[in-house]
């Protein structure tokens, strides 16, 4: 039974002292900058204009339309993601898309779930921020206490 307490505790020390901060940065890092874009676009908000598909990426799970955005007042973004895309769409068609500032893309004006993907990323980097400076938090002090509950040397008969 010791064998399995020391396999937790190893487990609970990575978890804590890596993991927590890699889910942080991830979450934090690469959710917090989309957030706004994606309520917006969920909310119907942004510049309304096309999207031209170019090329299609596809890994094990999902495909990612890369193309080009013209927005209705003229303005242009080339190589751009498009968030949401119909499952309809090939090469050279286009879609009706809408450009709220997200970093990387642009949002299918028919809407869709990326912005539920975004929230979810940034609440885990947020709770796991929280939990790890809580941790250290509680470290630090547990250890300040411990050292002042040892006796001094120094003045030791």
């Amino acid at each position: 039974m010791e064998i399995f307490n020391k396999i937790n505790d190893w487990r609970a020390k990575v978890f804590v002292w890596v993991g927590l901060p890699v889910i942080a940065g991830i979450g934090l890092l690469l959710g917090v900058g989309d957030l706004g874009p994606a309520w917006q676009a969920k909310g119907g908000g942004g510049t309304a204009g096309t999207f031209t598909a170019v090329s299609e990426e596809c890994s094990r799970r999902s495909c990612t339309w890369h193309g080009d955005f013209v927005a209705d007042d003229g303005a242009k973004r080339a190589d751009v993601i498009l968030y949401d895309a119909p499952d309809t769409l090939s090469t050279g068609e286009t879609a009706p898309a809408l450009d709220t500032g997200a970093r990387k893309g642009v949002f299918a004006a028919a809407g869709g779930s990326t912005w539920l993907l975004v929230t979810a990323l940034t609440l885990a980097g947020v709770v796991a921020a929280v939990a790890w400076v809580l941790f250290l938090t509680w470290k630090i002090r547990r250890r300040r206490a411990q050292t002042e509950a040892l006796p001094d040397p120094v003045n030791q008969p």
